[in-house]
């Protein structure tokens, strides 16, 4: 699996909020916001329930790995996904560096992966101890 999720019972603009903070709090910008839902609604006049994704990024750890390689850039930064399921339910998945950063055969780069998995890790956890 390429990513890891939770799922929450509160409003979606209220998750969205939360996510966000909590990057913040474990050290990681949004470089990017992509409102899916409206890109659709613009382009291809089709309804779909509110879908996020947040291209995030910790810029040390983003310098140390593109300092052991330099390529990296292909596969930063990390993405996040808010997004509304039919039962009103939010769900927020996190990229999971591991395995995507598997595709680097780099010890150390795989070292960071582990790092910035266990932030996302602890974004996730903190998601679920305040809702």
């Amino acid at each position: 699996m390429y990513g890891f999720n939770i799922k929450l019972k509160i409003p979606f603009e209220t998750v969205a909020y939360k996510v966000e903070e909590a990057l913040g709090k474990h050290g990681f910008g949004i470089l990017t916001d992509i409102d899916i839902k409206a890109a659709l609604k613009d382009n291809l006049h089709i309804e779909l329930r509110p879908y996020r994704i947040l291209v995030v990024c910790n810029p040390p750890l983003a310098y140390r790995a593109i300092q052991e390689e330099p390529d990296i850039g292909l596969l930063l930064p990390c993405n996040v996904v808010v997004r509304e399921e039919s039962d009103s339910t939010i769900t927020v998945s996190f990229m999971d560096t591991e395995a995507v950063l598997q595709l680097v055969d780099n010890p150390k780069v795989h070292m960071l992966a582990k790092e910035v998995k266990k932030l996302l890790r602890a974004v996730s956890q903190s998601l679920t101890s305040s809702s």
